[in-house]
């Protein structure tokens, strides 16, 4: 009998998975999605200027190119009608069960098999269990005090309400990552003001963004082999971005120099320029591509604060220096809780074990997907997957096909699949050792645990990662048998 799957989440990597696994003559799979609408964070993140930050051609799926991308780095409403088009014409839309938030799993060690508790008193049982939620679902918001007090609207990025009224009133823009350099050009000059507080400048590079015109898309339509070279000038492009986050000296001074000019060039007032050059390594945190944040910065309705934040009043904020900056509306462009993998739902594996216990330390797993005592499991986009310089898109892909090699080994008739302690112990020393020597251990990021440990990043090329997942090593993993025992 095929096994059955279950993907808990429909999003990118959501959507991968369940794609290869309906190209390799799988049909016994359901997709959950907890919300009204597949998507994942391009369903949630909506607010004004939201838009990829990888380009177009190898931000989407090497199976289903898309012709009608309008520029190199489209807008959300564009990538989430991809993924749409993409569960119709793959035929996903059968196995999509929408408004189903799984709340728990637990592996059933007599009847080996997951079952997946659904808020609505439902439940889903399944042979193979594939998370793929992602590290970046959950929304942060930091404890301001008298944040409750405020009389505004306040809202996180990924919580934006569309209904929302900017225009004419005074915004407050707490944080200055990868959505909040979006957001505040969107509404700068729309908003009546607005005040951008500041507790590390980002390293920034120009955003190499073009609009595509309507003979290529046609092009493309007509000869899709056209679309190949930019997908693989995209590539070559983040190898070398790549290769500076990770220490190639000649790329690390190049894009040094880039964004050093990009300051010097698009900002001309020395206290502003000091005020947003970073004073941490290149790469510790995101690398930001904008050519927008810079002068929105410099115009005489944009203020940026960088004196720390003492706490929030009913009408604005109070930094500590005791200057109240009023305001109407105040936004968190605060990031996500990528370190908690999985979090809240309750996952339980062989004898009872939790696996928020067993990452109490930090997350890990066997080539982020495998997890020792959790048979059956794997995750996509789980933990040391995320990539600082290429499209995760390729990650989930790789993950896809290693997926769909355990679950042909099942079928063919393997006993469920657990990763052997010893060698998911080794693996994860492997990638702390090359992770202890980072750039990424240079601050304080969502990389990283409170205790220092980096669980999201992967710490070679992204072509590493792809040749590591190729082949389903079953000497990798020992039975767990019916009744649980190795």
């Amino acid at each position: 009998m095929p096994p059955r799957i279950a993907i808990i989440g429909a999003g990118f990597g959501g959507v991968a998975a369940a794609a290869a696994l309906r190209k390799a003559g799988f049909h016994d799979f359901v997709l959950l999605e907890k919300a009204d609408r597949l998507g994942g964070v391009w369903r949630d993140n909506a607010y004004p200027g939201c838009a990829c930050d990888v380009p177009a051609p190898l931000y989407s799926f090497s199976f289903a190119p898309n012709p009608d991308w309008s520029r190199r780095f489209p807008p959300h409403s564009e990538i989430l009608a991809y993924l749409h088009r993409c569960v119709t014409e793959l035929g996903l839309t059968p196995h999509l069960r929408l408004g189903a938030e799984v709340t728990g799993a637990e592996w059933d060690e007599q009847r080996s098999c997951w079952r997946l508790a659904i808020a609505d008193g439902t439940e889903v049982v399944a042979d193979v269990l594939v998370p793929a939620v992602g590290q970046l679902s959950r929304p942060v918001i930091p404890l301001l005090p008298g944040a409750g007090q405020f009389r505004g609207p306040a809202l996180h990025t990924a919580r934006w309400d569309p209904a929302l009224r900017i225009d004419g009133r005074r915004v407050a823009v707490v944080g200055t990552g990868a959505s909040a350099i979006q957001l505040v050009p969107a509404i700068a000059g729309t908003a009546a003001r607005v005040i951008v507080f500041q507790r590390s400048a980002p390293w920034t590079l120009p955003k190499p963004d073009r609009r595509y015109s309507a003979l290529r898309r046609a092009l493309y339509r007509r000869v899709p082999a056209l679309m190949r070279p930019p997908r693989a000038g995209t590539w070559a492009m983040t190898v070398f971005t790549g290769a500076a986050v990770l220490g190639n000296r000649v790329a690390g001074a190049f894009l040094r120099t880039a964004s050093r000019t990009q300051r010097w060039w698009q900002v001309r007032d020395p206290r502003l320029r000091a005020q947003v050059t970073p004073d941490e390594p290149m790469g510790c945190k995101r690398v930001l591509f904008t050519s927008a944040w810079l002068p929105t910065l410099a115009r005489p309705d944009v203020d940026l604060v960088t004196t720390p934040i003492e706490s929030v009043t009913p009408t604005g904020i109070r930094t500590t220096d005791g200057v109240e900056h009023p305001c109407d509306v105040l936004v968190y462009g605060t990031g996500f809780a990528a370190t908690e993998f999985l979090t809240p739902m309750r996952v339980t594996g062989r004898g009872g074990a939790g696996l928020d216990e067993v990452w109490r330390d930090g997350a890990h797993a066997y080539l982020g997907m495998a997890v020792p005592g959790f048979p059956n499991m794997f995750l996509v986009y789980g933990p040391n997957t995320n990539t600082g310089n290429t499209s995760v898109v390729y990650f989930h892909e790789s993950q896809a096909r290693y997926i769909v090699q355990a679950v042909r080994a099942l079928a063919a008739g393997a006993q469920p699949l657990d990763v052997r302690p010893e060698v998911a112990a080794a693996y994860d020393a492997e990638l702390q050792s090359r992770l202890a020597g980072s750039v990424w251990t240079a601050c304080s990021s969502w990389y990283r645990t409170p205790s220092g440990r980096i669980v999201t990043n992967w710490p070679g090329m992204a072509g590493e990662y792809r040749r590591r997942t190729a082949r389903l090593r079953l000497g990798d993993f020992r039975a767990a048998s019916r009744a649980g025992q190795s």
